[in-house]
């Protein structure tokens, strides 16, 4: 069983919303800290959002503050980011990342567990 995986992702238009969805087979959950990442065709992996082992600091990358929500589900073991407002700017393959720590780290090496991830395409 994969260790992360990732759905919600689609083709929306400018302004429209998306939830994506992160499934852990982490155990136990409150172990890890949960971060978003994502990457667009010819750019490195970087940093969206990220929340700490028990939800106690998120973090996020300048461009979403105020857009993007990233929250935890300790009971289903589920990792969400809610994206709002959503810019042709935003496309790009999400992935989830998870790494067994207190708080995120920004840096795609920080982290050992990822998912395979999914497109997210925002026509304008």
């Amino acid at each position: 069983q994969a260790p992360l995986v990732e759905s919600g992702g689609s083709s929306v238009r400018a302004g429209d919303s998306l939830r994506l969805s992160c499934a852990a087979a982490l155990s136990p959950f409150s172990d890890y800290a949960m971060a978003w990442f994502r990457q667009a065709p010819g750019k490195e992996r970087q940093f969206v959002a990220g929340i700490s082992r028990y939800s106690s600091s998120v973090e996020y990358t300048d461009s979403v503050k105020g857009r993007f929500t990233i929250s935890k589900d300790y009971n289903d073991r589920m990792t969400y980011l809610q994206m709002n407002s959503l810019q042709p700017v935003d496309a790009a393959v999400y992935f989830c990342a998870g790494e067994r720590a207190e708080s995120t780290r920004i840096v795609p090496t920080s982290y050992n567990y990822w998912g395979r991830g999914t497109q997210v395409t925002v026509s304008s």
